[in-house]
């Protein structure tokens, strides 16, 4: 795979044209991409630079992270705080996702999403209302281990960290999930999989398969 520096700035910039560009799947009226990273790559912040760039084009758009959907800890700790497979299989509410996120953007969808479901600090439903995303708007949905669960983005976006660079970013007390990242890899092979693929190993020096 073959990379090209580029700056930060650029990337949103191409980003934001690419999804400018894109005619959602049949059975959409929204553009749904997906920005898929570990939390050491921090996807919240690429997906908060290419908002700003398609509200700049007139662009309704609505940011939705992945860990507001998380499932209550009674599941996420059902077998220890720790359990990296636990991590990968079952921290993340994916019906909740579907259900309340990508269903209303379907064809004869009301269009209006929840932005997020679970606080993990209350272990509590977050009762936040609904947002509306109108026909023409663009869903960034932004988290870890996005790929390979059959969500209907029309554009996904990959940041990719080496291990040595996913390591030495992840704080010790997340360090057990690294094994649950590793397998997601070897199984999703997110690099092979999304349609553009952002090298962050140094985060202010991206690299991007354009």
């Amino acid at each position: 795979m073959r990379f090209e520096p580029i700056s930060r700035d650029r990337l949103a910039d191409l980003l934001a044209t690419r999804v400018d560009d894109l005619t959602p799947a049949e059975d959409a009226t929204r553009t749904r991409v997906g920005v898929d990273g570990a939390d050491a790559a921090d996807p919240g912040r690429l997906a908060d630079a290419l908002a700003e760039r398609l509200r700049a084009r007139g662009r309704p758009v609505l940011t939705v992270p992945t860990h507001g959907f998380l499932r209550p800890a009674s599941l996420r700790y059902e077998y220890g705080h720790r359990d990296p497979d636990s991590y990968r299989d079952s921290w993340f509410d994916e019906g909740a996702l579907w259900r309340e996120v990508f269903g209303p953007l379907e064809t004869g969808g009301s269009g209006t999403v929840l932005p997020d479901l679970w606080d993990p600090a209350t272990d509590r439903a977050t009762r936040s209302a609904r947002r509306a995303l109108p026909p023409g708007g663009v869903l960034l949905l932004h988290g870890p281990m996005l790929l390979g669960r059959w969500f209907p983005f029309d554009l996904t976006v990959h940041l990719h960290l080496t291990p040595a660079a996913l390591r030495r970013r992840t704080p010790a007390d997340e360090e057990w999930t690294l094994p649950a990242l590793a397998r997601y890899a070897e199984e999703a092979e997110p690099t092979v999989a999304a349609d553009v693929v952002v090298r962050l190993d140094d985060p202010e020096r991206p690299a991007w398969t354009g």
